[in-house]
């Protein structure tokens, strides 16, 4: 049993001042009391909040970042860079994932977040076979993640086919494909392993429409819905112009559209980028509940165009954030540039606000919390009893937070903060695992991590 008191927190109904959260030992709130004064507590100056949710990390693409800014014959784009990526993927075993997940969590925790959605489909061998144990390259994250400290969702990914018009692999895709009942294995041994885990969840994803033909769904969703008929399901959908001209070509229907004609579309999904979508696919998307998986600074790493986030806000649409490749690791810098993308294209400023929302980065902070739980599976987002403790002390310190309060510390932590710069302590489950800016294992994941970027180079 642990007992903080914060100065400032965030609580559902808005700030209150000098909080009280009582912890029990498996992690949950159990007592949230404001106006408290028992100073056995531990104290935290400044101002508490709840940790952000990344609900679309590929942990493995951290170790490519940076090397794909250099211009490849032909064409630059989404699909050159995803060559460059594919070259990565054929040269990593489980040992190397564990290294570079491990650096990579750390970093997201002194980001702001403390759940990591891991969209995995590294599930075979370098040359595309099977590995003794299926969920090796699964297991691995989850050693990463026990390693950092932050919870996971692990969604392993059901990849059937290269492509709409590609029945062959190519090398690189081998790894990813997997039967289904293959991909049903990984799926039990991931469950067992989370079964009494209370940082750790399960969901399930399709790579993409591309990868999973959508008469295949159905099966899909009974190998998922027979083990855990409320596990979260994530999809690639409408990322490129091409995969949506591919599924008019094959199937008369764009990307969106297919995937809710087929599937019972709800809050258990999550789109991920839903990039090029029309008024009716998004529509459809905020009217169903389900969560659109937004990745602005992958998006504007690989051209991907911008998803019309204003109207989708206008029309009070569930949406969440990502790292996704890993090329930034603070939750406010994804928050920041879907914001400032909106702002460029439209010409005007404070898109995420409404009338009852006038704070723009407190209203961005909040619904992606609400979002990112959502697509998490997970009780997270919220300082109140039956919650996780997974909390951000932000540094009360900071010359650009002290004396600021309410929704203004939001504003400043979404539009000024740095890479983190911010954030003081993290708490996941109840464990405190970033003290003073600092994590106590962030030396030894980073030489992993530096020795595996070495030997990719040699």
């Amino acid at each position: 049993m642990a007992r903080l008191l914060a100065a400032h927190a965030l609580l559902a109904d808005g700030w209150a001042e000098r909080v009280a959260i009582d912890i029990a030992a498996d992690g949950n709130i159990t007592e949230v009391t404001v106006g408290a004064t028992d100073e056995e507590a531990e104290y935290l100056p400044g101002h508490l909040v709840p940790g952000m949710i990344d609900l679309h990390s590929h942990a493995f693409q951290r170790a490519m970042a940076g090397l794909a800014q250099d211009r490849p014959p032909g064409r630059a784009d989404f699909w050159s860079w995803r060559q460059r990526m594919y070259g990565l993927a054929t040269t990593l075993g489980p040992e190397d994932l564990w290294a570079i997940a491990a650096a990579l969590y750390i970093d997201l925790l002194k980001g702001g977040y403390t759940t990591v959605v891991e969209f995995h489909y590294l599930h075979g061998s370098p040359e595309g076979g099977s590995y003794e144990d299926p969920a090796v390259m699964s297991l691995a994250l989850h050693e990463a993640a026990q390693e950092a400290g932050i919870a996971l969702t692990l969604a392993p990914v059901w990849y059937a086919r290269a492509g709409i018009d590609e029945e062959e692999p190519s090398p690189a895709q081998r790894r990813f494909i997997r039967p289904l009942d293959g991909y049903g294995e990984i799926l039990a041994r991931v469950e067992r392993l989370f079964r009494d885990d209370r940082d750790r969840r399960i969901a399930a994803a399709v790579h993409s429409l591309r990868a999973v033909p959508p008469e295949r769904l159905a099966d899909f969703l009974a190998e998922v819905d027979r083990r855990d008929p409320q596990a979260p399901l994530h999809i690639h959908v409408a990322e490129q112009p091409r995969e949506v001209e591919a599924c008019l070509a094959a199937y008369g229907a764009r990307p969106v559209e297919l995937l809710a004609d087929r599937v019972d579309l709800g809050p258990r999904w999550c789109l991920v980028h839903a990039t090029h979508v029309e008024e009716r696919e998004r529509a459809r998307i905020a009217t169903s509940g389900a969560v659109a998986g937004l990745c602005p600074t992958t998006e504007a790493d690989l051209g991907d165009g911008l998803f019309p986030f204003a109207e989708y806000w206008h029309q009070r649409g569930i949406w969440g954030v990502g790292s996704d490749a890993n090329l930034f690791t603070a939750a406010a810098e994804e928050l920041r540039l879907l914001e400032y993308g909106q702002r460029l294209q439209r010409g005007r400023r404070l898109i995420a606000t409404r009338t009852e929302e006038p704070h723009c980065g407190a209203a961005l902070y909040r619904a992606a919390l609400a979002g990112g739980a959502r697509a998490a599976g997970r009780p997270v987002g919220r300082i109140a009893p039956g919650f996780r403790a997974d909390l951000v002390h932000l540094d009360g310190d900071h010359p650009l937070l002290a004396g600021r309060a309410g929704d203004a510390v939001l504003d400043t932590l979404v539009f000024a903060g740095g890479a983190g710069g911010f954030v003081r302590d993290v708490m996941v489950g109840g464990l405190w695992r970033v003290r003073g800016g600092f994590h106590a294992d962030e030396e030894r994941a980073r030489e992993g991590l530096a020795a595996v970027v070495r030997r990719l180079q040699t």
